[in-house]
């Protein structure tokens, strides 16, 4: 079993947690990774990666380290918060996971730029309809996002937490949702 998977899983179905993190510039463009490995190859999503849960790396952590990894900055982790959380269960028929969604406070500048994971590039939110995005993602994800935007400068961003069956075809039900303040 995967250093990444969680004790418990089952060998052909692994659950394991990762996290998500949004982050935005100036002009509140987005920023994705055109992923070049899975899961999600050739998609567009945004930065992220799995927990280290041999170390015991808290969510919030791996949000910090991944950004640095893959965008090149540090973020403090008082600027990362959490919108949301999204359980998808046998994900492409081959996990089940947990993913802690981080919503960056205020705006960051990342060189576009090709990378290891694939192509970082900046997108105006009503772009992403037209990105190649993973189904859950562009069904599910996004909208509860943009549901929890904040609806004023210095506004607070929402939360949202939703399971996602993925067998067959998509089923989910949002958990909790406080929409942006």
């Amino acid at each position: 079993m995967s250093s990444h998977a969680l004790a418990g899983s089952l060998p052909d179905m692994p659950y394991r947690i990762a996290c998500l993190c949004d982050l935005r510039d100036e002009k509140g463009r987005v920023l994705m990774l055109r992923r070049l490995k899975a899961p999600n190859q050739g998609l567009a999503s945004p930065i992220g990666g799995k927990l280290d849960v041999g170390q015991g790396e808290s969510p919030a952590q791996c949000a910090q380290r991944e950004i640095a990894e893959e965008a090149g900055i540090d973020v403090p982790i008082d600027r990362l918060h959490l919108i949301g959380l999204v359980s998808e269960q046998a994900f492409e028929g081959k996990g089940h996971w947990l993913m802690f969604v981080y919503r960056v406070l205020g705006p960051v500048w990342v060189e576009p730029r090709d990378m290891r994971e694939g192509r970082l590039d900046w997108f105006e939110p009503s772009q992403l309809e037209s990105l190649p995005l993973p189904e859950t993602d562009r069904k599910i994800i996004w909208p509860l996002m943009k549901r929890a935007e904040p609806k004023t400068a210095g506004g607070k961003p929402g939360f949202f937490a939703v399971h996602i069956d993925c067998r067959g075809e998509l089923k989910w039900h949002v958990e909790q949702e406080t929409p942006g303040t």
